[in-house]
């Protein structure tokens, strides 16, 4: 339905404003990304592609909790009794009570046309200089960390682990309160591809903000896409080096080995839905500014018209991308692990509509804005043969997403 709406927008260039009471929900075409983008606030919804630019403004209706099912349910019925097209949120990496998924249906809607062309034209908007910068945990405690989950994953552990991501954090400090749009802004500008995103968080004040390269699901009609990435290897401005260090990626059995058991998982989610599934026999490179990732098209088409985007989001979501596998036992292990509560960060962001279509991105490449902090994440799989010093690596080359968004150039293993 919106999908559809958006797509033939995007070929044909027209503008449709706004004709409804500004009491009511609303939703617009615009013709300009720069606009959209001068009008986020914080608390939006905005979500950028390399396709489409969606703000949603205010909350007509918010729908939070922590059982997905039920949250699915009920989602679909009021899609179907409101004027408003689209809902959009966010879930936690473990939806709980004190952590719960959280959608809402916005009273205003503006789409556009993909934003990085024009937003890369104008200047980068200042963030502010830090006044504090705290690895969590530093860089010797995280090291430490992968090799205890090597250990566990050798030892035979209940549950029989065969990957674990670990995650560590960068909390920096400002002096003034961070100005979410600006980060938007430059994020839009330096990433290209992927998915820019921003979601109000329960309780208002805080945002999850970032740029994730990795499709979780995409519905549309009865077609489904997962593009789920694993395996990682750094950017360099050397385009020699940069050239061995992806072919280094494809050539990695450690690498082959970690994006196959996400692969393995994926399609297993996606298999009780979907009458075909088209499955890559061997994984491509994508890549970002900051880093190359080996990455797969899973592509498929819905048994059921009437499963949604939000639906499979929930199915598929956590992959072993962000969490490991088997779910549980590597789950345990990366709280027991990691000396803070992820929250959002690897969890979803999307939107869905009143027909089920909608698309779903993995939130990493992400930080927590509150205030004047942020809390900026990175991740990499665990598996046998991981090496904890260049996991420690791996991390730090991912900070620099949001890092360079932010007009901070130094090494965050601090």
């Amino acid at each position: 339905m919106l999908l559809t709406y958006l797509n033939a927008f995007s070929s044909s260039g027209d503008t449709i404003e706004r004709v409804t009471d500004t009491a009511s929900p609303a939703h617009q075409i615009l013709a300009d990304p720069v606009r959209v983008l001068a009008e986020y606030r914080r608390g939006d919804f905005l979500f950028a592609t390399a396709e489409r630019t969606i703000l949603a403004s205010g909350v007509a209706r918010e729908l939070h909790g922590a059982d997905l099912a039920v949250l699915d349910e009920a989602l679909t019925g009021e899609l179907a009794d409101s004027a408003m097209p689209i809902a959009a949120g966010v879930l936690p990496f473990d939806a709980r009570p004190s952590v719960p998924a959280r959608l809402i249906l916005p009273r205003e809607l503006r789409v556009t046309g993909p934003a990085h062309q024009p937003i890369s034209k104008l200047p980068a908007r200042p963030v502010g200089l830090p006044a504090r910068l705290l690895a969590v945990p530093e860089q010797a405690r995280h090291v430490d960390a992968v090799r205890r989950a090597l250990a566990a994953m050798t030892s035979g552990t209940p549950g029989d682990l065969r990957k674990v991501v670990l995650a560590r954090a960068l909390d920096v400090t400002f002096d003034d309160d961070v100005d979410p749009g600006s980060v938007l802004h430059n994020l839009i500008a330096g990433n290209p591809d992927g998915f820019t995103f921003a979601a109000g968080l329960p309780g208002q004040r805080r945002t999850l903000l970032g740029s994730s390269p990795e499709l979780l699901v995409r519905r549309s009609g009865s077609s489904v896409v997962a593009h789920p990435h694993a395996g990682t290897a750094p950017r360099s401005a050397d385009p020699v080096i940069d050239e061995k260090n992806a072919k280094a990626l494809l050539a990695s059995a450690k690498d082959q080995t970690e994006h196959a058991l996400v692969i393995e998982a994926v399609v297993e989610a996606l298999r009780p839905f979907c009458r075909t599934l088209h499955v890559p026999p061997e994984p491509s490179l994508t890549s970002t500014p900051a880093v190359w990732h080996l990455g797969t098209e899973i592509t498929g088409e819905l048994r059921d018209p009437d499963v949604t985007a939000f639906r499979l989001a929930c199915a598929l979501h956590p992959t072993p991308a962000v969490c490991g596998t088997p779910t549980a036992a590597a789950r345990r292990l990366a709280t027991e692990l990691e000396p803070f509560d992820r929250d959002y960060y690897a969890g979803a962001l999307g939107w869905v509509d009143a027909a089920g279509d909608g698309e779903w991105a993995v939130a990493i490449r992400c930080a927590e804005v509150d205030g004047n902090a942020m809390r900026l994440y990175a991740g990499g799989g665990i598996v046998p043969a991981s090496d904890p010093q260049a996991e420690l690596e791996e991390t730090t080359a991912k900070f620099a997403t949001l890092l360079r968004a932010m007009g901070i150039d130094l090494d965050p293993s601090r």
